[in-house]
């Protein structure tokens, strides 16, 4: 794993903002590394990454190929996706910037290209910048870190708390990092002067303690101040604002949490109090959610915001502010030079910098720490289920082809006519040929609440649950959407209008092929319940069915017919 003269030349230039013309012909044998150019400015350099979901090592992740705008979002950014996508950035099909961003030619261009992120490039990356500027740059980190793995449940979120202190993420915003309870939190997040605790800030002020009544007590630090390259920066956590409703409520007792508008602006107000020289808000609201939020919140220069996976690669600029969003699954570091004087930001450069592992030599630290923290599970995970046929993927409004590997092998568990399985937005992909591991099943369903239930359901309230996620999903109004994407269902058919009011979305709703009856009782089955449930856990389930059918063939199904 060590770095020679090669590779450190090669990323001086790559990471360090060194332009083409400096090193001539350094970057013109492979076109990929061009993406990863970039020409310094100003005094200060944010480094930003989001929802990598304890993804150590290099991952193919397909893009989604829906993501529906609704009313006046409609083909704006960040709801574009394939050829609409590519044509309003201008990027050219089949490139390696086209593989990293779309969903279009999945399969070939990851043959093409190679697997992205992994905490070793990434820290290679990190490293080279840090080196080009020092006492000017900062790392944050916007949640949605510690969950996804087998080995972050395994090992209760231990790996991923040494593998972000051995990057040296400096600032820190959650969400899923509540699934493993708020105990467990405070632990990790708790005095970073001790060993086994996070190194950097933990700041979130939108998280209120109401055991003693409201409006309650902030939990954690709201924000931090830090200087760099001769300027103060006001940095604002704000947490994702739906946690005891996403997730079960057990894990956050006593806790609010919601977006806080007034609050928020009144953080914001105080840091301007303090002669900050710009003020950046570290979320996990959503891009919906923060895009709102720049216009009716005065004085955030910059949202560095996560939850919803958008990799968006030019900021939206709304007012003066500008909302910048990451990816997920550690495809990318976004970094924001900033020109910052006289009290504000005179001038700014961005770049959604692609991760692609083949490209960027791994950090042998990173790596060796990687590898000792996976090698008492190394057998387990490399366990082989099954050979997957056909490219399977979650990411999307709608089902993806690993959810219905799911929700077949849950319908076969329990003989059920229905299944409901989450729409979450993690999930790594799994290539045509490539067998699929018994990682690959807890990259889908890894959780802290992964017990599946059946019982039996009218049609009527299958038809209230599928409506109140559509509505949650395209709720005109952004503050009303916790994220995520529509519920995927066995068994079921539907057609769905996503412009519809609230109850009126969906229609021609079948289960076994006929007609929803409201009356009837159905056999319904799920996973990842808001309430205790004593099923066998859904990797178990998943990896006992892979285990039977040996092959894997996902037929293309018109389960969801979308009106738009």
């Amino acid at each position: 794993m060590e770095v020679t003269r090669r590779d450190f030349l090669k990323l001086a230039a790559i990471a360090g903002g060194l332009a083409a013309t400096d090193r001539p012909g350094l970057l013109a044998a492979n076109a990929a590394e061009k993406l990863l150019e970039f020409r310094p400015l100003g005094n200060v350099t944010l480094l930003h990454m989001t929802d990598s979901h304890a993804m150590l090592l290099p991952v193919h992740y397909r893009e989604p190929d829906t993501l529906l705008g609704i009313g006046p979002e409609k083909g704006r950014p960040p709801y574009l996706t394939g050829e609409a996508l590519l044509k309003f950035y201008g990027i050219r099909r089949g490139t390696a910037e086209a593989y990293a961003l779309a969903h279009l030619d999945f399969a070939e261009l990851a043959k093409r290209y190679g697997r992205m992120g992994g905490y070793a490039h990434i820290a290679t990356l990190v490293k080279r910048v840090r080196a080009e500027r020092p006492g000017r740059t900062l790392l944050l980190d916007g949640g949605d870190t510690l969950q996804g793995s087998a080995t972050a449940l395994w090992t209760n979120a231990g790996d991923m708390l040494q593998v972000i202190n051995q990057l040296g993420v400096e600032v820190f915003a959650p969400h899923w990092e509540f699934t493993f309870g708020i105990d467990r939190v405070k632990e990790i997040f708790g005095d970073k002067d001790k060993p086994g605790h996070f190194k950097g800030e933990f700041i979130a002020q939108n998280v209120m303690d109401i055991s003693w009544g409201a409006p309650g007590d902030p939990v954690f630090k709201p924000y931090t101040v830090r200087e760099l390259g001769g300027a103060r920066i006001g940095i604002v956590g704000q947490a994702f604002p739906y946690v005891p409703i996403s997730h079960p409520l057990r894990f956050v007792p006593d806790l609010s949490f919601g977006i806080r508008e007034e609050q928020l602006q009144q953080r914001v107000d105080e840091l301007r109090q303090q002669k900050v020289d710009a003020v950046v808000l570290l979320s996990h609201n959503g891009v919906g959610v923060d895009l709102k939020l720049a216009g009716r919140v005065r004085g955030i220069d910059v949202i560095l915001g996560g939850h919803t996976h958008d990799a968006i690669p030019q900021p939206i600029k709304v007012g003066n502010t500008l909302v910048i969003n990451s990816g997920a699954y550690g495809k990318f570091l976004s970094r924001l030079d900033l020109d910052v004087r006289g009290g504000k930001i005179a001038g700014y450069r961005y770049k959604l910098l692609p991760v692609l592992s083949n490209d960027i030599p791994a950090d042998a630290e990173m790596a060796a720490l990687i590898g000792n923290i996976r090698a008492p599970y190394q057998s387990r995970l490399a366990e082989k289920l099954a050979v997957s046929e056909g490219l399977l993927y979650r990411r999307g409004n709608f089902n993806g082809s690993f959810d219905d590997v799911i929700l077949e092998a849950m319908l076969k568990h329990y003989d059920a006519q229905v299944v409901f399985s989450p729409g979450f937005r993690w999930g790594a992909s799994v290539l045509p040929g490539q067998a699929i591991t018994l990682e690959d099943v807890y990259t889908q369903t890894a959780l802290t609440y992964p017990n599946t239930w059946s019982r039996e359901m009218s049609g009527a309230d299958i038809k209230t649950i599928m409506e109140d996620v559509a509505d949650n999903l395209f709720h005109k109004d952004p503050y009303y959407r916790q994220g995520g994407d529509m519920v995927r269902v066995g068994g079921v058919s539907y057609t769905i209008d996503p412009g519809k009011d609230g109850g009126q979305r969906i229609t021609d709703l079948r289960i076994g092929g006929q007609l929803m009856d409201p009356a009837r009782r159905y056999k319904a089955a799920g996973w990842a319940s808001m309430m205790q449930v004593d099923g066998p856990p859904v990797f178990d389930v998943v990896a006992n069915y892979l285990r039977q059918v040996k092959r894997v063939q996902v037929e293309p199904r018109a389960r969801v017919k979308v009106i738009t």
